[in-house]
C-alpha cells in the first residue's frame, strides 16, 4: 500500500482553545459556515466522543457526494482531534482510506496555528494525482476560514 502525506499551517490571531472546540462541533458548524462543502454530518454511532462514526453528505462545491468517518482521537489537553475516513465516494476509488489529524498550536501571542496532516492510505501502489492532493488541502483551508470567520464574528461561541 502506497501512503502518502500532506500538511500545511495557517496562523490565526484566535486562541486554539475556540478553534478546538468549533472543531468539536463540526456536526454543526461545518454545513452551516460551509454549506458548499458540507451539507449534514450525521453521528450514526456513538456519542460524539472517540469511537463515533460520522456520515457526512457533501455539498454542490465539492466532486463526492459522500463519506463515513470515525473518531480517533479526541485530545482536549493538546487540542488534537484525529478522524478516518473509511467508506464513501470522497475515497475517489484509489484509497482504502484518509486519516486526518487536526492540531491547534497555540502561539506565544494567544492565537494558534492551525496544523492539519493528511495520511492517503491509497489501494495497492496507486499515486494520487497532485491535483487530488491540492483539492483536499484547498478544501480543509476554505473550512477553517470560515470557521475563522464565524468565531471572529460570533466571539461569544465556543
Amino acid at each position: 500500500m502506497t501512503v502518502i502525506t500532506s500538511e500545511f499551517e495557517i496562523a490565526s490571531s484566535l486562541p486554539a482553545s475556540k478553534f478546538f472546540n468549533a472543531y468539536r462541533d463540526f456536526n454543526n458548524i461545518a454545513p452551516k459556515v460551509d454549506p458548499e462543502t458540507y451539507k449534514t454530518l450525521v453521528d450514526i454511532e456513538g456519542d460524539g466522543g472517540v469511537g463515533t462514526i460520522r456520515d457526512v453528505s457533501f455539498g454542490d462545491g465539492v466532486p463526492f457526494t459522500n463519506g463515513k468517518l470515525k473518531l480517533d482521537i479526541v485530545d482536549s489537553n493538546n487540542f488534537t482531534i484525529i478522524y478516518t475516513i473509511f467508506e464513501g465516494d470522497i475515497l475517489m476509488g484509489q484509497l482504502d482510506s484518509m486519516t486526518h489529524h487536526v492540531k491547534f498550536i497555540p502561539s506565544p501571542d494567544g492565537g494558534c496555528v492551525y496544523k492539519p496532516t493528511i495520511v492517503h492510505n491509497c489501494k495497492g501502489e496507486t499515486q494520487l494525482p497532485e491535483e487530488a492532493l491540492n483539492m483536499v488541502k484547498e478544501g480543509f483551508k476554505k473550512t477553517f476560514k470560515a470557521i475563522e470567520g464565524f468565531i471572529h464574528a460570533n466571539p461569544q461561541t465556543y
